[in-house]
């Protein structure tokens, strides 16, 4: 990731990077999660031409134009090892945007992730999109509501990706 990068992971970097392994008896444990907003869809339904596969990435196109990182996720594992952390583990989960999946748990977090996401459409990307990519208030406000219109459809499939990656300090610390 290039420098210069914003996210609460990098801001926050001597609390949550340096001091753990500070703070953490030899052989201690720190576990980190994050995640990685580009939506994708695990069937093909989500595709190029979707507003919302639009919405996303112009989405994370105006987070990075803004020095915040949508998707500090993919880092951490690289985080940690450059903090210093061994044995470290790391995990990726479907996180469902919508009913769509079979499994009653992922359907319930896909329920909740949708209404987050419809009720925060305009709260997430109207700065962003105005100050960064140049939209007008009503380019914002229309392509939210393409894509709050598409994520109606039960046939189209989202998700992203929730990672969550631990390490242990090393025992000759």
């Amino acid at each position: 990731m290039p420098r210069g990068y914003w996210t609460l992971a990098r801001e926050l970097a001597f609390g949550l990077w340096i001091n753990p392994i500070r703070h953490l008896v030899p052989g201690g444990w720190a576990e980190f999660i994050d995640l990685d907003l580009t939506w994708t869809s695990p069937d093909g339904t989500l595709l190029e031409e979707h507003a919302g596969k639009r919405f996303n990435n112009e989405f994370i196109k105006a987070s990075r134009q803004a020095n915040i990182e949508p998707c500090p996720g993919l880092f951490l594992e690289d985080w940690m090892r450059d903090a210093g952390f061994q044995n470290i583990k790391a995990e990726r989960f479907v996180w469902p945007v919508g009913t769509w999946p079979r499994d009653k748990h992922l359907k319930e977090v896909g329920a909740w992730n949708y209404l987050q996401i419809m009720e925060g459409l305009e709260a997430f990307t109207t700065i962003l999109f105005t100050r960064h990519l140049g939209y007008s208030k009503e380019e914002v406000e229309v392509i939210c509501a393409k894509t709050r219109k598409e994520m109606k459809d039960p046939k189209l499939h989202i998700m992203f990706h929730l990672h969550v990656v631990y390490g242990q300090k090393p025992e000759s610390s």
